[in-house]
C-alpha cells in the first residue's frame, strides 16, 4: 500500500489542478488480469511479446503472430475495467483539461468511460490490411470471433494484421501530437507504466520541463522514480481508489 502522506500529497496536488494529463501502460489492466509485457506470466507458450509483436515475426509465420492476438482478445473479451479504469474515467470527466495517454491496447479505458484518450499503440479491436491496399480504411473494427485465422482484408483478400503498433514501427502522428500537446498541464500522471519504452517513457518528464508536477504510480521502481516529484510504490488500482477517496471527502 502506497503510503499515506504520499496519497495526500497526490490529492493535494489534483485539487489544485485543472489540467491533468496521465499516462498508462500495463500495469492498469493488471488487476483485470491482463499479464503485463515484462511481468510475471508475461509469456506465451515460450515466446516473449517482443518475438511475436514485430513486423518480422508477422512476414515470418503470420500465423502464429494472429494466434497469440487471438488469444489476447479472447483474454481481454472476458476480463472487467477494474477500480484504476473507474478512477481515471470519473477524473476524464471531473477536471476542465484531462487528457489519458495509453500504452494499452486493451480498450478497458474507453470500456470503463474515459474521455479524451490518446491510444500511442492501437487496439486490439482493430484490423488492417497488411498491404495497406487502396480499397480499404486504414484500419476497421473487429469485436468478434473471427472465421479463419489469419483473417483477411475484405477488399483485396490479402492478409489483415493487427491495428497495433508493433516493436520497431512509429507512433501515429495524430496520436503523438495530442499526447504532446496535452503535457502543457498542471499535474501529470504515469500509472503502471515501466518506463522503458520511448517516447512514451519521455512524456512525464517533457511535462515537468514545462512547469507540470508530476508524479508515478507503480509497484516497482522504474527509471522515471527519481525524476518526478512523488513516487508510489503500490498497484495502479490501490493508489487510485485512496486518492479518489480523498478528494470525494472520504
Amino acid at each position: 500500500m502506497a503510503s499515506e502522506e504520499g496519497i495526500r500529497r497526490l490529492a493535494a496536488a489534483l485539487r489544485e489542478a485543472e489540467r491533468v494529463t496521465v499516462v498508462t501502460g500495463a500495469g492498469v489492466s493488471a488487476a483485470s488480469g491482463i499479464p503485463t509485457f515484462r511481468g510475471p506470466g508475461g509469456m506465451w507458450r515460450s515466446y516473449r511479446p517482443e518475438e511475436l509483436a514485430t513486423p518480422e515475426a508477422f512476414a515470418r509465420d503470420p500465423n502464429l503472430v494472429w494466434e497469440w492476438y487471438a488469444w489476447r482478445r479472447d483474454l481481454v473479451a472476458r476480463a472487467r475495467p477494474n477500480r484504476a479504469h473507474e478512477v481515471l474515467a470519473a477524473w476524464s470527466r471531473r477536471f476542465p483539461r484531462f487528457t489519458l495517454v495509453t500504452q494499452n491496447v486493451d480498450g478497458l479505458h474507453e470500456r470503463a468511460g474515459t474521455e479524451n484518450v490518446v491510444r500511442f499503440h492501437g487496439s486490439l479491436w482493430e484490423l488492417a490490411c497488411a498491404s495497406r491496399c487502396a480499397g480499404a480504411p486504414p484500419a476497421w473494427r473487429h469485436d468478434g470471433p473471427f472465421d479463419e485465422l489469419p483473417p483477411r482484408c475484405p477488399a483485396c483478400g490479402d492478409l489483415a494484421r493487427p491495428g497495433v503498433v508493433w516493436f520497431g514501427e512509429m507512433i501515429p502522428p495524430e496520436a503523438l501530437a495530442r499526447a504532446r500537446a496535452a503535457l502543457d498541464c498542471d499535474v501529470c500522471i504515469a500509472v503502471g507504466t515501466s518506463a522503458v519504452v520511448y517516447p512514451a517513457a519521455a512524456l512525464v518528464a517533457e511535462a515537468a520541463e514545462r512547469g507540470a508536477w508530476t508524479a508515478e504510480i507503480n509497484p516497482e521502481a522504474t527509471p522515471a522514480s527519481a525524476a518526478v516529484d512523488l513516487a508510489l510504490a503500490c498497484p495502479a488500482e490501490q493508489a487510485l481508489a485512496q486518492v479518489e477517496g480523498l478528494l470525494l471527502g472520504g
